[in-house]
């Protein structure tokens, strides 16, 4: 309470004094027209970038169970179902002159209608051209009646380092437009929230309604699309440590977007590991444990064909350091298919460099998706095989193969045995399943009795039927 009192007596006495004493002369305001000078004023960065960034107004029509108070104060909590319009608000950029814009996934989530305002204020209804749940990131277009919009170049995130400047734009707690400063605290931070995460970590504070907007390097580029905090009041509140999403995957979804009929085929590397750990650096005679060891290879995948074997160390992935599974995923990730894929690696005690093609996951088997019917248990349920490429899909670990449960009747037999969409059939009567024709053969055998061996999240269940 002092404090706050104190500060405002402060400055009503200081404005006094100033009053009083002869005005001083004011300097004349320079524009910084080098990087040196820049590091002295934001102003000619944020003159760059600031047109490029727009707020981001979503709706969306909820149903929720309306409580009657007269029967609640009974305890008799019965209601009638309502429907309630959900706003959201974040911020967006500007990639594309002709009124294409990135932002969160999460930002225009189930959005039935979607608002862009600019930074002039003008306002737009635009669409939704393609939603990745896996990157956290959406990209719309508004109709600008032939208008060429002002854009942000995306940056060379590889060139990024820790200590670099860097600005966020956005819209924070519904404010109009906000810039903050920082750096980049970090860089290819994995591990961190779900899909494909390799996060630059920055400072630069961030806020609810920053979703979406820019991270900004100091030559005016976009480095990155803010997109979550950390922060000790459950999210409400910056703490210095704010996550962006790389404008190398930003790109690549765009391009996905624009270019590739709105469908993402991210590539994939084959492999699976462990980040090295100090017993095992010492014992490669690295000074420092780094990269990923391989631990099981993809038959035919790019690292079978670049001769990748179990136990080598993955340290690089076309230039950028990797140190855990997480890392290489990314990297392979942010590449379009048939892109070279140079790999340092080391093999046995030597250090080498490999080079392959950037793949998509293979889609074999084939999903051949089918919804089991007739007289048999598990009638209504809708399942499909595996494939590396399904299970990128889905969301699964693309090592996993057989034959998985896509759908279910809620009220159906497989959900009253407690069945799940995402569980994976392994066995039926002790007899393996390896596709959906399998399981479908097997559940039609003569039988009054069923015994059905599933795996859900690693764990083994049996149900009887």
């Amino acid at each position: 309470m002092r404090s706050s009192w104190l500060a405002p007596l402060l400055l009503t006495l200081g404005f006094a004094v100033c009053v009083q004493a002869a005005p001083a002369q004011a300097p004349a305001r320079v524009t910084p027209g080098s990087k040196g000078e820049m590091q002295l004023s934001f102003k000619a960065v944020v003159a760059k970038a600031s047109p490029a960034v727009v707020s981001v107004f979503a709706t969306r029509v909820v149903r929720e169970m309306a409580i009657d108070p007269r029967l609640a104060q009974f305890g008799l909590m019965m209601g009638v179902p309502q429907d309630r319009v959900q706003g959201s608000l974040g911020s967006g950029v500007i990639v594309g002159a002709d009124g294409v814009i990135v932002t969160n996934h999460h930002v225009v989530e189930k959005a039935q209608e979607m608002k862009i305002v600019m930074s002039d204020r003008r306002e737009f209804e635009a669409k939704l051209v393609l939603d990745d749940p896996k990157s956290d990131l959406a990209v719309l277009r508004i109709d600008t009646k032939g208008e060429k919009l002002p854009v942000l170049p995306f940056a060379d995130t590889h060139a990024l380092e820790v200590g670099d400047l860097v600005l966020a734009i956005g819209n924070p707690f519904g404010l109009s437009q906000t810039v903050t400063n920082g750096i980049i605290s970090a860089v290819g931070r994995t591990g961190i929230g779900e899909g494909y995460s390799s996060f630059i970590q920055t400072d630069a504070a961030i806020n609810e309604g920053n979703s979406g907007g820019a991270l900004v390097d100091m030559n005016g580029a976009l480095a990155g699309i803010n997109t979550m905090i950390l922060s000790p009041d459950s999210g409400h509140g910056s703490a210095g440590i704010g996550f962006a999403i790389p404008a190398e995957m930003v790109r690549s979804v765009v391009d996905s977007a624009l270019k590739g009929g709105g469908k993402i085929v991210r590539p994939w590397l084959g492999v699976k590991g462990q980040p090295v750990n100090q017993q095992t650096a010492k014992a490669l005679g690295m000074a420092s444990p780094k990269g990923m060891m391989i631990s099981e290879i993809y038959p035919n995948s790019p690292a079978a064909k670049a001769g990748l074997v179990k136990g080598d160390v993955v340290l690089a992935v076309n230039g950028t350091e990797v140190f855990d599974e997480g890392g290489v995923r990314y990297q392979a990730a942010t590449l379009r298919p048939g892109a070279p894929l140079i790999i340092d690696v080391i093999k046995g005690n030597a250090r080498r460099q490999v080079t392959t093609r950037a793949e998509a996951p293979p889609r074999d088997p084939a999903p051949d998706m089918r919804t089991l019917q007739g007289a048999i248990p598990l009638a209504g349920t809708q399942v499909a095989n595996l494939s590396p490429a399904e299970a990128e899909e889905v969301g699964f670990d693309t090592f996993v193969s057989g034959v998985y449960i896509k759908a279910m009747q809620p009220s159906g037999v497989a959900a009253r045995l407690g069945l799940r969409p995402g569980d994976i059939i392994r066995d039926v009567n002790g007899k393996p399943v390896r596709t959906s024709a399998e399981l479908d053969a097997a559940l039609r055998l003569p039988s009054q009795h069923w015994v059905v061996g599933v795996e859900r999240a690693g764990q083994r269940l049996e149900l009887q039927i």
